[in-house]
């Protein structure tokens, strides 16, 4: 990382921290997830209980009801012995679950003894006629014993779905967590990386001018494929720098760079590359360009510096120029250019230092 030692082995350590408690917390999630499947089967299987034993519940009335009035119906009691034996039992022929509920099973063994002496019941009924027997109040009572039964399946149906909205509660805590590790995590990897490029952008920006500094226009000549639309390269050489440091100074010759920097960015379309590739040189690379619009941006330069020297206050700009351009050259490539716009800019310096 570019960032400071200290900021990057602070990230990486929250990194691994994070990423230890999303691995703890997805374990986490996993069980819960799986803790809440096994008590929606639970509940299910509870709810088939609580129907079956609704079903004994009434369909015992209706027995009552038939045998009263003479109709003799074993196979509904037959029906009756089935379920109660299911409910107390796994694996009958219903499918019904045996409910782990003490308060339940209590009230299911008494529906079951009381299933027996009603049965007895109904036999007296049937030898006796129900006149002589307790066959209505007996079955009151069953129908009693029938309703507590399914009171507490319900009570542990409640029990269970209690327990299982507290699961649900965990899960999205658990999840909550977890999206709140991951986005912070990005977050935080989403800073670096900006800090990243920032620090990246000022590594490749000269501190005086602004402008894209030597590293930056050396990673642009170090493209070596040829050029396909008309590019050109201008290169300019301050010729009155060291005459500036000499006589008044470093801050003034550094305010000369600047000066010329600025001009020169204001004359340049923003589309278009300038740089300072060091000292007193600065490089310029247009794009899709003409060799009439080439002069006509020197022009315009030249004018610009006038006007600035004009202003009595300034350091006056004097610079030497070179420029190519790849329509001139076949397989060219911007070091080409480059190499061609620097020999042109010294052969015009030692003109200029000669007149």
């Amino acid at each position: 990382m570019i960032v400071n030692d200290a900021e990057s082995r602070e990230h990486k350590r929250f990194s691994a921290v994070s990423r230890a408690i999303q691995s703890i917390l997805i374990s986490t999630l996993i069980v819960l997830v799986v803790i809440m499947v096994i008590q929606i089967k639970h509940l299910q299987g509870t709810a088939r209980v609580i129907n079956y034993a609704g079903l004994v519940r009434g369909a015992t009335q209706r027995l009552v009801k038939l045998e009263i009035v003479g109709v003799h119906d074993n196979e509904l009691v037959q029906y009756l012995d089935d379920i109660l034996e299911d409910l107390k039992h796994d694996g009958g022929s219903y499918g019904l679950a045996s409910l782990k509920d003490a308060n339940y099973q209590g009230r299911l063994d008494s529906l079951i003894d009381y299933w027996g002496k009603l049965k007895k019941e109904i036999r007296d009924a049937r030898d006796c006629g129900y006149e002589a027997t307790d066959i209505v109040a007996m079955s009151e009572t069953y129908f009693r014993l029938a309703d507590e039964t399914v009171s507490a399946a319900e009570a542990y149906s409640n029990k269970e779905a209690k327990q299982m909205r507290l699961v649900e509660i965990l899960s999205a805590v658990d999840m909550l967590i977890l999206f709140l590790l991951i986005t912070e995590q990005s977050l935080s990897s989403m800073r670096i990386s900006r800090k990243n490029r920032i620090l990246e952008q000022k590594a490749y920006i000269d501190v005086h001018t602004g402008l894209p500094n030597k590293s930056r226009c050396e990673e642009l000549f170090s493209d070596m494929s040829f050029i396909k639309e008309p590019t050109a390269c201008l290169m300019f050489d301050l010729n009155n720098l060291k005459n500036a440091n000499d006589t008044l100074g470093h801050s003034a010759g550094d305010q000369l760079i600047a000066s010329f920097a600025r001009v020169l960015r204001n004359v340049i379309p923003a589309k278009d590359f300038v740089g300072r590739y060091g000292g007193d040189e600065f490089v310029v690379i247009l794009y899709d360009i003409t060799e009439n619009t080439v002069n006509s941006l020197l022009t315009q330069l030249h004018n610009e510096v006038m006007q600035f020297n004009r202003c009595g206050n300034n350091i006056p700009i004097s610079y030497a120029q070179g420029w190519a351009v790849s329509t001139d050259y076949t397989d060219c490539t911007l070091r080409t250019l480059f190499d061609k716009a620097d020999h042109f800019m010294y052969t015009n310096k030692v003109k200029v230092k000669s007149k």
